[in-house]
């Protein structure tokens, strides 16, 4: 079987209580779990949190929690590998043997249906290890600039008249999903597997939510898309 593992722990210090805080008027994990339940190729989505009241929201929203997730998991510096391997352990311990995994988080509110299924099917058809969500930086990162003692250099300065055009382009994680082989959630090294193959999400459809800044963009664009959605 497939299965979804939407990490949500408790203890978010820059956004207190984030992963049920709403967003445009619902819990923002509703977003992610209410995407993952309509994807046709995940058979269960299971919360993964140490906390009663994440617990409860997530089931109301459809989601499964089958355990609490341990102490020692659950510390602010815990990665997401060891989360899912622990869930994917419980799950086979329980006679459920799995077979992919989407690791999907819970502050994804972009996150959509089609792109999940749609990454699913590359993953599988090219016989991957693991499969990220990415998109493109704005501006060319061969170009970025450092602030030394209130002074502005250029971290590579050797590009400093090279043409944008001429500068390869470069993606960064999107945070917002990954599928992977059991075995890879099991590794400390995903993005280091033998196959991994990227997912390209257009920059609209992206926003990291760590701090009360990028909770504020990602409402803005939300309501924006949400708009021009009636729009059309």
């Amino acid at each position: 079987m497939n299965i979804c593992v939407i990490p949500a722990r408790g203890g978010s210090k820059r956004i207190p209580r984030k992963n049920i805080k709403k967003f445009n008027g619902k819990p923002i994990i509703a977003y992610s779990i209410e995407a993952a339940l309509a994807s046709s190729c995940i058979d269960q989505v299971i919360v993964s949190t140490d906390d009663k009241e994440i617990s409860e929201v997530a089931k109301e929203y459809g989601a499964q929690v089958p355990f609490i997730r341990p102490e020692k998991l659950s510390t602010d510096h815990i990665a997401t590998n060891p989360v899912i391997s622990h869930a994917i352990e419980w799950m086979e311990a329980h006679g459920n043997p799995i077979d992919a995994v989407c690791c999907l988080y819970a502050t994804a509110p972009f996150v959509q249906t089609d792109t999940i299924s749609d990454a699913y099917e590359n993953f599988k058809n090219l016989k991957a290890d693991f499969c990220i969500g990415v998109t493109s930086f704005p501006f060319p990162i061969q170009r970025a600039l450092k602030i030394d003692n209130n002074k502005v250099k250029m971290i590579l300065p050797e590009h400093l008249n090279t043409r944008s055009q001429d500068l390869q382009e470069a993606y960064h994680d999107a945070g917002q999903f990954y599928w992977g082989k059991k075995q890879v959630f099991n590794s400390d090294n995903s993005i280091l597997s033998e196959i991994v193959i990227a997912y390209i999400l257009p920059r609209y459809l992206v926003q990291d939510i760590d701090t009360p800044e990028d909770w504020k963009r990602a409402e803005i664009m939300y309501k924006v898309m949400q708009k021009m959605n009636r729009e059309m």
